[in-house]
């Protein structure tokens, strides 16, 4: 079975050997040295001067950072269920929060979140997802963090990289924290969160808040290459590993380009058989394909040519499919999956199978 969903994604056979080697305590020497490479290695990725791991999910580092950073008020961008997310997390700390609303396939506007912030004084951070998974969609976040700065540089940027970092190259010059997860790019399985902080962030953070997701605690026992409760170590010590092999073996700006010209074959192939990319700005971390037979061809995909493939959420179930662009997929893999789209299409009457999806894959990718 190819699991071709947008995270968990396939975990690289290098990368379950790391899981599986010895496992060592996390109060000693030998984890302490871990700690100090995998904790520069990350901080190199996404350019950040700091940097946390956590023990949980992403979402759990969406709660630490929206908890530690928001001191009056946040202002959210919901285009999706993890844009959505936001504002489930401001309320269930009774923290203050106005909210931009968008269709799931829309990016936010750069107008309307100054204007947001120009008409409310008491607006101290933004938050928003780079890559919105539940529609596939790209928000400009470094251009409305660039305009957010212009306008007031003390009000945080704060971004959900989940599905972007290890993507693509994310401009971090006007971002104050950048979250991203095990589950995705990384390769790994759940369970690992990180988080990139500026400097002008830690300060506002101060003495932090909350018990375990109390950011300035973190910070200052990851300082010392330690932290304040038991880390997921294994998973740690793999994150060393993927980091060394994408970051000094393959190369970040290979690893960029490679997975953006996949993307860029993935899309064009489904677009030749009369396939429709749902978001108006897609991530390429994924394709998010709209179709009113999205369950029928999902079922298809997994029971027939044993592909995976993640369906829509909310108003879009039973019309959304999305692929996974995520991480190191070998060529043949991706091949497969367009083929057997098309070939499903076919079972289901919708386009007769001439080969048109994996044919142009083939030319794209070279």
């Amino acid at each position: 079975m190819i699991l071709a969903t947008p995270g968990p994604v396939e975990v690289p056979f290098f990368a379950q050997e790391a899981v599986l080697g010895e496992t060592i305590h996390h109060r000693t020497p030998e984890f302490k040295e871990i700690m100090k490479e995998t904790l520069s290695l990350f901080k190199n990725l996404v350019n950040l001067p700091d940097a946390v791991f956590l023990a949980s999910s992403g979402s759990g580092a969406m709660e630490a950072a929206l908890i530690n950073i928001t001191k009056k008020k946040a202002l959210t961008i919901n285009a999706g269920k993890f844009g959505e997310r936001w504002g489930k997390i401001a309320k269930a700390h009774n923290i203050e929060f106005s909210q931009l609303c968008y269709e799931w396939n829309t990016p936010a506007n750069v107008e309307d979140v100054i204007s947001t912030i120009k008409a409310d004084s008491e607006i101290d951070s933004f938050y928003i997802q780079i890559s919105e998974s539940a529609g596939g969609l790209r928000h400009p976040v470094e251009e409305i963090a660039a305009e957010i700065k212009k306008v007031n540089p003390d009000i945080m940027v704060v971004a959900d990289g989940i599905t972007a970092v290890g993507v693509e190259k994310i401009d971090t010059t006007n971002i104050d924290v950048l979250i991203t997860g095990s589950q995705k790019a990384l390769m790994l399985a759940p369970g690992l969160a990180m988080i990139g902080f500026s400097k002008a962030a830690v300060k506002r953070i101060g003495g932090g808040k909350g018990y375990y997701f109390n950011l300035a605690n973190e910070i200052k026992k990851q300082r010392e290459f330690s932290t304040s409760f038991t880390p997921a170590t294994t998973l740690i010590i793999a994150l060393k590993a993927v980091l060394e092999k994408v970051t000094k073996e393959i190369g970040l700006d290979n690893l960029y380009a490679k997975t953006a010209k996949r993307h860029n074959a993935l899309l064009e192939s489904l677009k030749a058989i009369g396939l429709n990319i749902y978001p108006q700005t897609p991530a390429k971390s994924m394709a998010a394909v709209y179709s009113e037979q999205a369950e029928e061809i999902r079922k298809i995909m997994k029971n027939k040519f044993e592909v995976n493939m993640a369906g829509g959420q909310d108003h879009l179930k039973g019309k959304l499919f999305r692929i996974n662009n995520m991480g190191l997929i070998e060529d043949y893999k991706m091949l497969w999956i367009v083929n057997s789209i098309e070939m499903t299409l076919d079972e289901l009457n919708i386009r007769k199978f001439d080969g048109t999806a994996s044919q142009t894959f083939s030319e794209l990718i070279k």
